[in-house]
């Protein structure tokens, strides 16, 4: 018999599932603040995942992700341990804020300190709490305010393992992102616990398509680390692109941006990716790229000013290649979750 998950001082036995408060502090009202984490603790062993989402508090698309993954009827069968925490950073969600009253960045404060800033102490309760205990993470967040993601992971792909697992969530573009100093990942890598970032749409949006590429893919990892059964179905997987480098395209000139270019569209040199002008239309500049690549990121924003940042593209060559990768991905389409019923046959967010 495997023994309790012990978290914040409760007791999960194995084959059962708890939502724990995890106290954070009280508020200036004197009303009591907490984290929600639910455990889900697997009769048999295994690997210990944890899955966090609004450590920005304004980044949402991982708290139906979250909500979505918890009632899936597969997780009956779970081997190891799944700590699901839909909400890290309840104060910015709360007051559907990127960051800390305090106005630091919770991503920027680990490990934190038990006697330091509102930051500080919320990093170090999430490191001894959910990091220290899991031996896998997903983080998952969205583009910041009036910026939009194209599904992808960020993780440190020059380490085998890691590269396995974001090669197995099964989106077209994998980025290889160093490890930032004070970020969760970084403080997760030097205890050994291995941590991808899924980044998909815009901050304060809900988007059923994100939501659905980022659903499918924790549960190909989860059966990849053998936390789940097998599929039933034979699923088609694409080869992703490594994505090295990437580079903004700025705003020339302060106007009214009309973009063309979608997201996840190949770019060549000169390619036209939107216009700026002025409100009568007299003044008009045209965006061209300046890089081969695929759009992996881009304002929404239509009023800008002369250095805006506005399309974000993954340096990338081979048209063909990258095209595939773009067409294989099909993250509306149905997938073998195990959900139950009454989940499977929710109408899609618009």
């Amino acid at each position: 018999m495997r023994a309790p998950f012990v978290l914040g001082g409760h007791e999960v036995p194995p084959g059962n599932r708890a939502t724990i408060d995890l106290p954070i502090m009280d508020l200036s009202t004197h009303a009591p603040l907490s984290m929600p984490i639910q455990v889900i603790h697997g009769k048999k062993s295994g690997p210990t995942l944890f899955i966090c989402a609004a450590l920005h508090g304004d980044e949402i698309n991982g708290v139906e992700i979250i909500r979505r993954l918890a009632q899936l009827s597969a997780l009956k069968h779970l081997r190891g341990t799944l700590l699901a925490v839909p909400i890290v950073n309840v104060f910015g969600f709360l007051s559907l804020a990127r960051y800390l009253p305090d106005r630091r960045d919770l991503n920027r404060s680990f490990p934190g300190s038990e006697k330091g800033s509102l930051a500080g102490r919320l990093a170090k309760l999430f490191l001894d709490e959910i990091i220290a205990k899991s031996t896998h993470g997903i983080d998952l967040h969205t583009g910041a305010i009036h910026r939009d993601n194209f599904p992808q992971i960020r993780a440190d792909l020059d380490d085998e393992e890691t590269l396995r697992l974001a090669r197995t969530f099964g989106v077209p573009i994998l980025i290889n992102a160093g490890l930032r100093e004070g970020s969760l990942r970084a403080e997760a890598g030097k205890r050994g616990v291995r941590v991808i970032v899924y980044e998909a749409g815009e901050a304060l949006r809900f988007d059923e398509s994100c939501i659905r590429a980022g659903l499918k893919g924790i549960v190909r990892i989860m059966r990849e680390l053998n936390m789940l059964p097998p599929s039933k179905r034979i699923l088609k997987h694409s080869d992703s692109l490594i994505i090295r480098d990437s580079r903004w395209e700025r705003a020339p000139i302060s106007g009214i941006l009309r973009s063309i270019t979608p997201l996840g569209v190949t770019v060549r040199v000169g390619d036209q990716l939107g216009a700026i002008s002025d409100p009568f239309g007299e003044n008009e500049i045209a965006i061209p790229s300046h890089f081969d690549g695929i759009v992996i990121g881009r304002s929404t924003l239509p009023v800008v000013h002369e250095g805006d940042a506005l399309f974000h593209v993954g340096l990338y060559k081979g048209t063909k290649v990258s095209a595939d990768a773009m067409d294989a991905f099909e993250p509306d389409v149905d997938y073998d979750t195990g959900a139950t019923a009454e989940i499977a046959d929710e109408p899609p967010i618009i």
